[in-house]
């Protein structure tokens, strides 16, 4: 059966900084319950994880994707389709320069599913809720135009719901399908959180309890390139 769900965006947290408690600081303008999911923004995690970086006028951030990057799969001009030690395929590594200093840049979190899980034990323990918690990060995707958000970490959520040897509606077996709820739930979030708002942090409320659980995305989610087509 079909459940109503709340998209709710987190205002007031404010610029966040290295060494930054993000877990105390969205608890404090948040109103979590237990069973809700917390999409963060990678841009936050990164800086209150210090994996900012200073970039060199005269030569651009072109060196730090190659050494962000652990195979490049694409060059176009500036842009640089590579792969990251996450397994992630992104524009320029997923290295980004807005909404950071003038010559400075953010970098992906080293280990995105930790960070997840570090904001959620942070909440439980300290604040008692129980959430999951999803880092979010813009990708663009191959075929079709635009950019929308995707999830890079995850704690506390299953990433993938396999719904294989189940039926559809009109009773045939499904024997392929798994739907990467992560994703959808961080493409989801954005809506209320928007580029250029602000917004770091949104709740979505009213997920099915059984996506509720382990999970990573980098080990449940990321396809083995052994059963990638496409590179």
């Amino acid at each position: 059966m079909s459940r109503p769900i709340e998209l709710l965006p987190i205002h007031g947290i404010g610029e966040i900084g290295p060494g930054d408690d993000l877990a105390a600081l969205i608890a404090e303008a948040a109103d979590l319950r237990d069973g809700d999911i917390l999409v963060v923004t990678q841009k936050v995690v990164s800086k209150a994880e210090d994996r900012l970086v200073d970039v060199d006028p005269d030569v651009g951030h072109k060196p730090l994707v190659e050494r962000e990057s652990v195979r490049v799969l694409r060059r176009r001009g500036d842009l640089v389709i590579s792969e990251t030690e996450h397994g992630f395929v992104c524009a320029n590594a997923g290295i980004d320069l807005s909404n950071v200093e003038e010559g400075r840049a953010a970098l992906l979190p080293i280990d995105s599913d930790r960070s997840a899980r570090r904001i959620r034990d942070g909440l439980r323990h300290r604040f008692g809720v129980d959430v999951a918690v999803v880092v979010s990060d813009t990708f663009g995707r191959p075929w079709r135009r635009g950019v929308t958000d995707v999830a890079i970490g995850c704690a506390g959520l299953h990433p993938v719901v396999d719904l294989r040897g189940t039926t559809d509606a009109l009773g045939r077996e499904l024997q392929v399908t798994e739907v990467a709820v992560v994703d959808e739930i961080a493409s989801a979030a954005e809506l209320v959180m928007g580029k250029a708002e602000g917004i770091p942090a949104a709740i979505v409320r009213g997920i099915d309890p059984s996506w509720l659980g382990d999970g990573s995305v980098a080990d449940d989610v990321v396809r083995d390139p052994a059963d990638d087509l496409f590179r």
